[in-house]
């Protein structure tokens, strides 16, 4: 205990007056977390003027806005400039899409508003990708034409930084704009009020991605946060705290980093529990800051989709992408995989459909042929399922309707399946991909397992522990949720003051940034 009130006098040193400019600063290897104390210290801070001014719609607007903005430069610096950016060019295209009669000219706006968008996207994140398979093709053709220019072509990246979660508010003010011009929604008149739709930093730099239609009535709404609902949003981000610094960056910086880093040093068996650890780790930093974010915006009184729903026991790979990231997956069936032609345009148009909408969300992730293979596994994979449901009628019968034999055999096998495109999304390099599968099939050795246990308790502890809380039946999480949010304030309190002091205890290992806020 007098290791944790010795750590809190040390941040809370950290704010003297002479220091204070310097913390609320932004540092460009220290970017703000939600499991940070900086974080607790804003919000609690924030959190006492927003609620002081939740009958003051304008200026309640204002507020939050300027404190997004600020979230977002301590997360990326004076690149908030292009969030305001792409804000202010979308809301104005989206205006002036709607003064426009004509059907081309609402096309072009739309149009217009992509190459805004996608072409920022491409530069910050892809530029260095493309340029390097323009060099990669210049040498080959140098090479067969026998042209010393083109062979003397050097690739040197360009020091391009990337702003956090472009990817998510790009994705978010594209939906916006298709769906003033599908006629979903009426473009807003305020340009405030599009920014803080924008920018409201719950969600803004991973997720999950809200679409305006389910936003945007709420800004206008006086919030009021209910018990029920505050013990909701207290349990969420309780959850959300446990899966990030307790599980997620504990079993990866003890164990699965390791693996990853040098996979020819371990069994096949400790890479094989590598990568369920990265399942298990991936699942628990971006659902947990998923939790998170939704219950910081259900204390605020805005209320978010579910954005992740127990994926892993998903018995098919079509049920695992309706349970996994279900704001990126809807997005790219609703934008993506139905403006490509969905299943309308015949079975083999269906299957190809699905393979490039998940192409290009693999390429979503990142730049670099692991994501694009991984996106190309899942595609494959959903194809198949697709074609096998389309020609046996046995595959038809999703969720509860199987079977309880043919239920655990599927999720066994989805489980295996999305674990193999995990070591695609994770391994640096397609070498480190076949170190590891090379280990797992011709150098498994299972009898070390005993020697992982006790080598790794406290991670063999916690990757337990994460795979039972995952599995474990939607009536016990909810029975859990009522004990949250029917115990008597003070209690709330308590709880809230452990989970600080658990998140401070385990920071001594070193809090990781979310994994998603690369994308």
């Amino acid at each position: 205990m007098n290791d944790f009130i010795n750590k809190i006098g040390e941040y809370g040193s950290q704010l003297s007056f002479d220091k204070l400019g310097d913390v609320l600063t932004y540092h460009h290897n220290a970017p703000i977390l939600f499991s940070s104390g900086l974080f607790f210290f804003l919000f609690i801070g924030f959190l006492i003027i927003y609620m002081s001014l939740r009958k003051h719609l304008l200026t309640r607007i204002i507020y939050v806005t300027l404190f997004s903005i600020y979230f977002y430069y301590k997360s990326s610096g004076f690149f908030f400039f292009l969030l305001l950016f792409v804000a202010t060019s979308d809301f104005c295209i989206a205006l002036l899409m709607k003064r426009t009669a004509s059907q081309w000219g609402r096309k072009a706006w739309v149009l217009l508003s992509l190459c805004i968008d996608l072409g920022l996207l491409g530069y910050f994140k892809y530029f260095n990708f493309l340029r390097e398979i323009v060099v990669t093709v210049a040498h080959e053709l140098g090479y067969q034409m026998g042209n010393a220019s083109l062979q003397s072509i050097t690739y040197q990246p360009l020091d391009i930084f990337l702003p956090v979660g472009i990817s998510f508010f790009t994705f978010q003010t594209i939906s916006y704009v298709i769906d003033v011009y599908r006629g979903r929604i009426e473009p807003l008149r305020r340009w405030v009020d599009y920014v803080f739709y924008v920018s409201f930093f719950p969600q803004l730099v991973a997720g999950p991605i809200v679409r305006a239609r389910d936003f945007i009535p709420q800004i206008y709404k006086t919030p009021i946060v209910t018990r029920a609902e505050f013990g909701e949003g207290l349990f969420l981000v309780l959850c959300g705290l446990f899966k990030k610094t307790v599980i997620s960056d504990y079993i990866s910086l003890n164990f699965v980093d390791r693996i990853f880093d040098a996979p020819l040093l371990y069994t096949g068996v400790e890479n094989l529990l590598g990568v369920y650890g990265y399942a298990l780790q991936i699942y628990c930093d971006f659902s947990g800051y998923s939790d998170m974010a939704i219950g910081i915006a259900l204390l605020l009184g805005f209320r978010f989709n579910v954005n992740f729903d127990s994926p892993y026991q998903s018995a098919t790979i079509t049920e695992f992408w309706r349970r996994w990231h279900i704001s990126l997956s809807s997005w790219l069936k609703d934008y993506l995989y139905i403006s490509l032609g969905g299943n309308r345009k015949g079975k083999i148009r269906t299957y190809i459909n699905l393979l490039v909408t998940m192409l290009l969300g693999g390429l979503w992730h990142g730049a670099s042929v692991s994501f694009i293979l991984w996106g190309a596994w899942h595609g494959a994979s959903l194809a198949v399922h697709k074609f096998m449901m389309n020609h046996f009628s046995s595959f038809k019968p999703l969720g509860s309707e199987m079977k309880p034999w043919r239920r655990v055999l599927g999720v066994l096998v989805t489980f295996h399946l999305v674990c193999f495109g995990w070591i695609l999304f994770r391994a640096d390099s397609m070498q480190v991909v076949g170190e590891m599968l090379t280990q797992i099939f011709t150098n498994f050795h299972p009898e070390v397992f005993t020697q992982f246990v006790m080598g790794y308790k406290g991670v063999f502890v916690l990757m337990v522990v994460g795979y039972v809380l995952h599995f474990m039946p939607k009536s016990a999480e909810n029975g859990l949720q009522a004990v949250v949010t029917r115990s008597p304030l003070l209690v709330q309190a308590v709880m809230l003051a452990i989970a600080i002091f658990v998140v401070v205890q385990f920071k001594s290992a070193g809090v990781q940034p979310f994994i998603y806020f690369q994308f």
